[in-house]
């Protein structure tokens, strides 16, 4: 078996002020989709190892946050039949128009243990603003917590706040904007140090935004030479300073705590989604748009100014290395035990290692009918990969590819998973399902 050069494979990005072990926004307290807690699930089914399943009212893609013993999902429920979703990579999905009925933006809390609602609040009611693609949903962005309060976002509706037992506490009006062909917003809050950070990259006018998190005021506010992108910025605690870094079209950007500009780096797809972060000393940056030839992975070391971008074939001293294509469109990477993981939207998986940038295996085929919109996640030695059909495949980690199983849930998927309390919580179409090893 191959060996790879020794990395450390653990993040260096901001831990939550919640409680250890908590799930506390996008992908975990690091943003990595990396849990090292043990006697997590690898199996499981409709009926196996299910602790707990509950209907969840609405649409909504935003991924499940669990802090001191709550989960808290986020939703949009209109008042009437809603147009379902289709599976798989597609074009064609734009919608023009507003949909044309009230909704009702909600969060709901439950019991981590049980499933049990401990409370529900109306966030705000009414008809759309702004049209979306029938593959998203006006309930998108993934909330954050401080372990203290929730905050929960909607595009083109505005940020709320509320304490862990459902007590009103602020609210921030975001007014619409227009997106990239109508597909609506999508881009997650990040909570660093009693801040909100918020990147609204649209048609209209694109910026970067800084609230208290106890009081919702504005702290300040940069405007951004970019248009339409989804990707949730990412607050980078490298060792050398604090930075909060945004992927964009025109340019990766990175921003002290005050908003003022460090680095940028051109050279992205048209189109970025994947959250950056970081695990043993290196950033991570992805774009990867399917209509485009120039689909990169970035891996950029600390301590960098100005402009970054490659000049030529020459990476610089701030890239670490760098691949001109490979990137998915969706999902996020994933490094896990000094690999990197690339999950691409039509169901295929490859590995490099992630110090290096070496390929330890090319493109292997998942299998199964539908694409991948989640991002993976890994714990337990596993690598788990959701389709839009509620399967995850599940990967052995390691230099060979190795497909261990598959678990299937049987109902649609686009919600990257929260982990937590020893616990899976997997959010599809209708339900949120808390999967836990029998007797765990």
């Amino acid at each position: 078996m191959k060996t790879t050069l020794a990395f450390v494979a653990v993040a260096l990005g901001p831990l939550s002020a919640a409680a250890p072990g908590d799930w506390p926004r996008f992908r975990g307290p690091r943003g990595t989709g990396v849990s090292d807690e043990e006697g997590l699930p690898e199996h499981w089914s409709t009926t196996e190892n299910v602790a707990w399943s509950v209907p969840v009212a609405g649409r909504g893609w935003s991924s499940p946050i669990v802090t001191s013993g709550r989960v808290l999902v986020t939703s949009a429920v209109p008042d009437g039949e809603d147009v379902e979703p289709r599976k798989g990579l597609y074009f064609g999905g734009e919608r023009r128009e507003p949909a044309e009925m009230d909704y009702r933006w909600t969060i709901t809390c439950l019991d981590s243990e049980t499933g049990e609602m401990l409370w529900e609040r109306l966030a705000h009611q009414g008809r759309p603003q702004t049209p979306l693609h029938i593959k998203n949903s006006y309930a998108s962005p993934t909330p954050v917590s401080d372990g203290e309060r929730f905050f929960a976002s909607f595009s083109d509706v505005g940020i709320f706040a509320y304490d862990l037992d459902g007590k009103a506490l602020w609210k921030h009006r975001l007014a619409p904007v227009a997106t990239r062909r109508d597909w609506g917003g999508a881009a997650s809050l990040v909570h660093h140090d009693g801040r909100l950070f918020v990147v609204n990259d649209n048609e209209d006018a694109s910026y970067l935004l800084a609230l208290d998190a106890k009081s919702g005021e504005t702290l300040w506010r940069v405007e951004r030479d970019e248009a339409s992108n989804w990707a949730t910025p990412f607050v980078w605690e490298s060792g050398e300073r604090t930075e909060l870094v945004t992927a964009g079209t025109r340019r990766v950007r990175s921003y002290d705590l005050e908003g003022g500009l460090l680095w940028e780096l051109a050279g992205m797809s048209s189109i970025t989604i994947a959250t950056p972060y970081a695990a043993g000393g290196l950033l991570y940056v992805t774009s990867g748009y399917v209509m485009d030839r120039r689909r990169p992975i970035f891996a950029i070391r600390p301590g960098a100014r100005g402009d970054i971008s490659p000049d030529g074939e020459e990476p610089g001293e701030a890239i670490a290395w760098s691949r001109g294509r490979g990137a998915p469109y969706n999902p996020s990477t994933l490094v896990y035990d000094g690999h990197l993981y690339v999950l691409l939207d039509a169901g295929f998986l490859a590995c490099y290692d992630a110090g290096t940038g070496e390929e330890l295996y090319g493109k292997q085929r998942l299998g199964g009918r539908g694409g991948f919109t989640a991002s993976p996640w890994a714990y337990g030695g596993n690598v788990f990969c959701l389709d839009e059909n509620g399967e995850t495949f599940v990967i052995r980690a390691g230099d060979e590819f190795e497909l261990s199983h598959t678990n299937s849930l049987g109902e649609m998927c686009m919600a990257t998973p929260a982990i937590a309390e020893g616990s899976l919580f997997v959010r599809t179409l209708s339900r949120l399902t808390c999967l836990r090893r029998s007797g765990g």
